[in-house]
């Protein structure tokens, strides 16, 4: 059994107790932590409470994390939607709340049940079978594009050049307040935080160097839209970035430093362009999905919107 110290910060004052897991813990649902409060594993202040408790800011928090059961991945019909597709590889347009791989929590509905029941046994095994195809992710609630590997030969060559930092990865996002200058680049090691090890943060002594940048595509009256280009592909990189920049995104559940007016369910963070060269045939392929439905909506009512590119 595994455990995770936690400490209840300013944002978590009047939150349950579960509702707040959840944010700090994407990967688990809410009805994992639930099960996991009823049957004491958490701890607040050194007692048991139950799911309802309301935290009031500065609680120390024991979660215990039991081993993980083997999961056995089964294929389901869930409805994808597909950018691409060859022999080797496809892009899929990954959908707000799906999360991309099976966890404990999330042992159904995930991206990875999908390509189970649409591509069968036509996925590279280099991740194991609880990731086939998988070679690299976005969280749960980042929409946009992902590339699936259908062979060990594609995963190997498309992994190789994520190492290198050769495949073009465009984000757009919203993020809090005014960014002044029309672009920028956030060259910044990201970690694992040394308080809250469920969140990654700016350590310039233990970091992996980490490179952002970004251009301003329009000024709201307090929110700014942006395109991010990755090069370096660290875990949560945008959003620790534009954080660490005073520029949380806007519905950032975990770094946000503000509730939003809006009602959203995570981060406004979609992955708009992907590319890559192709394994077999050596030639450079491009993706782009569209922005989903909410943020063209939010691009519109926000004070000083505009439409959608």
């Amino acid at each position: 059994m595994s455990e995770e110290f936690l400490a209840a910060d300013g944002n978590a004052v009047g939150k349950r107790l579960d509702s707040w897991l959840s944010e700090q813990f994407e990967e688990l649902s809410r009805s994992y932590l639930q099960k996991l409060i009823k049957e004491g594993h958490v701890l607040v202040n050194g007692r048991a409470v139950k799911s309802n408790y309301r935290l009031g800011g500065g609680e120390d928090l024991l979660l215990q994390l039991p081993e993980p059961e083997p999961l056995e991945v089964e294929p389901e019909p869930i409805p994808l939607d597909i950018v691409y597709e060859d022999e080797d590889l496809l892009f899929v347009n990954k959908p707000k709340g799906m999360v991309v791989h099976p966890a404990p929590g999330h042992s159904h509905g995930t991206l990875v049940n999908g390509l189970l029941y649409h591509c069968g046994s036509g996925l590279s095994g280099i991740n194991g079978v609880q990731r086939p195809g998988i070679v690299h992710r976005i969280d749960r609630d980042t929409t946009g594009l992902l590339v699936v590997c259908k062979n060990d030969f594609t995963h190997s060559h498309v992994a190789r050049q994520l190492a290198e930092h050769s495949i073009t990865r465009r984000y757009r996002a919203i993020v809090h307040g005014i960014i002044q200058e029309d672009e920028g680049t956030v060259d910044q090691p990201i970690s694992r935080s040394r308080t809250n090890r469920l969140k990654m943060a700016v350590d310039p002594e233990r970091g992996r160097r980490a490179v952002t940048h970004y251009r301003v595509l329009h000024r709201f009256n307090s929110y700014t839209y942006i395109e991010c280009r990755l090069e370096t592909g660290r875990t949560h990189q945008i959003r620790v970035h534009m954080a660490y920049l005073q520029h949380p995104l806007l519905g950032d559940p975990l770094y946000g430093a503000r509730k939003s007016p809006y009602s959203l369910e995570g981060q406004t963070l979609h992955a708009g362009v992907l590319g890559l060269i192709h394994p077999r045939t050596g030639q450079y392929l491009e993706l782009e999905a569209p922005l989903p439905d909410y943020f063209q909506k939010l691009l519109r009512i926000l004070p000083g919107g505009k439409e959608p590119e």
